[in-house]
């Protein structure tokens, strides 16, 4: 949906965290409701939702290596850029969020449904 139209679901930037927070090739999830984690490869910034679409498994768990996550449960992979899955078993994507940094801040642009309260504080 253009971002426009009246029917489409509004967003909010939150404030994350500090970028020292979030390490090079690892994860750091957000205490969000529904979860979701920052990840920083190849010295940029992502933001996905956290749960493995395959199974109920924390992608911030995961391993991180040249903008892919892989799952520490049964080792789906996932496009950090895209949220795209890059392997079995997981074939459904997770949703990608948008990034962007306002010095040594992270802001992540989310969904207005989801639950931001226990985060940027």
């Amino acid at each position: 949906m253009p971002e426009n139209d009246p029917a489409a679901p509004t967003s909010q930037w939150v404030r994350a965290c500090a970028l020292d927070e979030v390490e090079e090739d690892e994860g750091h999830r957000l205490d969000t409701v529904p979860p979701v984690s920052l990840f920083r490869s190849g010295g940029e910034v992502f933001c996905l939702d956290d749960t493995c679409t395959h199974e109920d498994f924390s992608l911030a768990e995961g391993w991180v290596e040249d903008c892919v996550v892989e799952c520490a449960l049964h080792t789906a992979k996932f496009d950090l850029r895209s949220g795209k899955a890059l392997s079995a078993p997981a074939s459904t994507p997770v949703r990608v969020h948008e990034v962007r940094l306002e010095g040594t801040e992270i802001y992540v642009r989310l969904p207005e449904t989801y639950d931001t309260s226990g985060v940027g504080k």
